[in-house]
């Protein structure tokens, strides 16, 4: 009898092997956004060390992305320190479902933007597409208060492509694939910046 811990079907060799050779075609590109990543890393270490405050947002899993990075300097990423602020603009269900009730769903980040920002904060954007409206209002408004922005995007980049201030963009047709760049790059963020912030 098997182990309840078994697979209940064979994985699929030929679906395992076209994933995986997506994804390290997907990853081979990052080198290039190497020098990207470093300005990245200098934005949000000058945010955090200046007193200001990283404010982050996604859809779908790049909505968890955002909260999963804004925990990693609010808590800590791997070493004991102080924590910074960092807040993920999906965090808050009534708000955001208030905002899209009463407003529109394109407004859930903008108006968030727009009531807890300020001049020398850092907004970053995580898209797998670029298409996302709410994404792209709130880079717009970002903009106007004197918010520095960041873009993780996939794809072409869409309609937000060249909006924010640096962008860091994963070229490929798979989401799944854009998406585990993006968590790459995001996690190299982390460790780049916290060896520069005082524990």
């Amino acid at each position: 009898m098997p182990s309840p811990l078994s697979p209940q079907k064979p994985l699929q060799g030929g679906q395992f092997d076209l994933s995986l050779a997506d994804a390290l075609s997907t990853m081979s590109q990052l080198k290039a956004l190497q020098p990207t990543l470093e300005q990245a890393a200098d934005m949000v270490s000058a945010t955090l060390l200046g007193g200001h405050k990283l404010m982050l947002c996604g859809n779908g899993g790049s909505a968890s992305d955002a909260a999963h990075i804004a925990t990693e300097f609010t808590c800590r990423f791997s070493e004991d320190r102080r924590p910074y602020p960092a807040m993920a603009l999906t965090a808050d269900g009534g708000l955001m479902t208030a905002i899209g009730n009463d407003y529109h769903f394109e407004d859930i980040f903008k108006r968030q933007v727009v009531a807890f920002g300020k001049a020398g904060d850092l907004l970053i954007a995580i898209s797998t597409s670029g298409q996302s409206r709410n994404l792209f209002l709130a880079l717009e408004e970002a903009k106007k208060l004197g918010i520095q922005t960041i873009a993780f995007l996939g794809k072409t980049g869409g309609f937000t492509a060249g909006l924010a201030d640096l962008e860091l963009l994963i070229l490929g047709s798979v989401t799944a694939r854009i998406q585990e760049a993006q968590k790459f790059l995001l996690h190299v963020l982390c460790e780049i910046v916290e060896e520069r912030l005082p524990r």
